[in-house]
């Protein structure tokens, strides 16, 4: 499933605290962009327990649990993680990765919060998470009973509150800077083949990771960090990962570069660092330009001016990473006002750029 309107992880707690608390809810999304986290969150909310039980996992019996006899009939015994005496929140994760006759055994547990004879307690919540047949991942056709039952919405990955997430949970300095300073690179899409791929989660790894190994108290091997960086990111952004770094020790900064306080690195040794500064730069420039230049404050008049003579300079470095920087596509354009004047100011950039 694929719905035309996706929710934040702010927007999907309005949703769980509208919706969830009088109809099952199903979270549709990526793999690794804090589905399972915010159920938990949200749990915590409402002062509820949160019992996880995993699809992908699961067998009939699992639900439904096994026959009893009691004198002449037979019953079914539900099993002690669902049998609970008070009330809590039922987290069904891949919930669309089990068997068709595991989704048949939840029908009754999503629709009318019962197992055989078994109801859980009142005020108890159920909600459902899966993955997207477009992630790569392990999803099977989920049943049109099944699909009837929820309440359905899809959730998408908003980088500024991510980044509070991040401030939030500790992460490892370096990963907050680095998402910081490149929000695009927060996520990814999942790849078609078995690479790795960037997500929050994966993020959240790589701290755990970098605090492991002691990053940031002692120095660690450059091999190291690329261990790390491309066991758990994308090639891209852990190749950018490890260019931010080594920036870190040659103590080259995108903020000193734009003060004037530093100069772009034109080292051939530094050309990693060097597109990594670039793209910064440019992710940068994207986020906070004005539409239009009447808009501009002093201080944003003062970084424009700066920012043009930062291209020329890159430009007399390598022409190929300034054309990378004023670049505009299908997603991501600068306002009118500010390619005119690169064609006015760096013709000869510009014309090679188109």
């Amino acid at each position: 499933m694929n719905l035309p309107v996706s929710v934040t992880q702010n927007e999907l707690a309005d949703v769980l605290l509208n919706i969830a608390l009088a109809r099952p809810v199903f979270i549709w999304g990526a793999p690794g962009i804090g589905k399972s986290a915010l159920v938990e969150q949200f749990a915590e909310a409402v002062g509820l327990p949160c019992v996880s039980l995993l699809g992908s996992q699961l067998a009939p019996e699992d639900i439904i649990g096994i026959p009893q006899i009691r004198g002449n009939t037979s019953e079914f015994l539900p099993p002690k993680m669902i049998a609970r005496e008070e009330p809590y929140v039922l987290f069904l994760d891949e919930l669309n990765a089990c068997s068709q006759e595991v989704q048949k055994a939840f029908y009754s547990l999503i629709h009318e919060h019962r197992v055989g004879e078994y109801h859980l307690p009142e005020g108890s919540i159920v909600i459902g998470a899966g993955n997207r047949s477009q992630d790569s991942a392990i999803v099977k056709t989920m049943s049109s009973a099944l699909i009837n039952r929820m309440f359905h919405v899809q959730l998408k990955v908003d980088v500024k509150q991510r980044t509070d997430w991040a401030y939030e949970n500790a992460l490892h300095p370096w990963v907050i800077d680095y998402i910081t300073k490149r929000p695009d690179h927060l996520f990814s899409e999942p790849p078609k083949t078995e690479d790795t791929f960037s997500t929050p989660r994966s993020w959240h790894m790589l701290s755990d990771a970098l605090k492991a190994f002691g990053a940031g108290e002692k120095e660690l091997a450059e091999k190291t960090i690329r261990v790390l960086a491309y066991g758990l990111l994308s090639k891209n952004h852990a190749s950018m990962f490890l260019a931010y770094t080594k920036q870190l020790k040659n103590s080259t900064q995108l903020d000193d570069i734009i003060a004037g306080k530093a100069h772009w690195p034109s080292k051939a040794e530094d050309r990693d660092v060097l597109y990594f500064l670039a793209t910064s730069f440019r992710a940068r420039l994207l986020h906070d330009l004005p539409e239009q230049k009447q808009n501009a404050s002093p201080d944003m008049r003062n970084f424009i001016h700066q920012a043009k003579a930062m291209i020329k300079e890159l430009a007399e470095i390598s022409m190929e990473m300034a054309h990378m920087v004023i670049a505009n596509d299908d997603e991501e354009a600068f306002p009118d006002w500010f390619m005119l004047e690169i064609i006015r100011d760096l013709p000869r950039l510009a014309v090679n750029n188109g």
